[in-house]
């Protein structure tokens, strides 16, 4: 586990070390949605919002 800061909150998030990319985790301080952007180096962005038309 490695700790990440949080982009909204800049608290450290959790992460294992074998996420792999487009991973959703949650900043336990903000509560925000955060996806894994890259895994060398660990990056996160806030994840983008469910839109009317996904998986059609």
């Amino acid at each position: 586990m490695v700790a990440i800061l949080c982009p909204t909150c800049d608290v450290g998030v959790a992460v294992d070390n074998t996420v792999l990319p487009n991973e959703i985790v949650m900043c336990g301080e903000c509560r925000s949605e955060l996806e894994v952007v890259t895994t060398d180096p660990i990056r996160l962005a806030l994840a983008p919002e469910i839109e009317e038309d996904w998986g059609e």
